[in-house]
């Protein structure tokens, strides 16, 4: 189940700046809740973001079966929040995922999310322990390890806010 390494860890990690970036920055997140009919204010939001950061950092250090759920059920969450959005018909250039306003809902970042919450269930069911327990096996001091799960954290990242707003850029073709 170590193959599950990588994108558990780099998922988790996403989940904590998500989390940590919220904290800082409440506004958008409150804002998006508020658009599509949820309740929010800073403080529901920051009290949200601190369990998001709380979640993720256990599960990179513990990786236990229930901190892998919640990161699992959290993605799930993220996903239902995305779709909600982009099925109804309220203008939305948020979902307020990393404290920014630029970070609208789209395709990509429910396959993210939903990919992400796929491998946290998959390590719920067949746990990995947590990041010192992985790098023990690694070569080199899991100094590779942790520069390609750095790299997905990135790509995933650059995913969810630099792609949407490149794509919407785009000139449009006609079919």
């Amino acid at each position: 189940m170590y193959e599950l390494a990588g994108p558990f860890l780099a998922g988790s990690a996403l989940l904590g700046l998500a989390g940590a970036a919220k904290l800082r920055r409440p506004a958008p997140t409150a804002n998006a809740l508020r658009a599509l009919g949820f309740p929010a204010s800073p403080v529901l939001v920051r009290a949200g973001a601190a369990v998001e950061l709380a979640v993720a950092t256990g599960a990179v250090a513990f990786g236990s079966p229930l901190l892998a759920a919640l990161v699992a059920a959290s993605y799930v969450g993220f996903a239902a929040f995305v779709l909600a959005a982009m099925h109804r018909d309220v203008p939305l250039s948020s979902c307020g995922c990393f404290g920014r306003t630029d970070t609208p809902p789209s395709v990509v970042h429910l396959v993210v999310d939903l990919a992400f919450a796929g491998v946290a269930a998959a390590v719920a069911v067949a746990p990995l322990g947590g990041l010192g327990q992985v790098l023990d096996g690694q070569p080199l001091l899991g100094l590779p390890f942790l520069a390609l799960t750095a790299v997905t954290v990135a790509l995933a990242y650059a995913a969810l806010t630099v792609l949407p707003a490149t794509l919407a850029l785009a000139p449009r073709r006609a079919a």
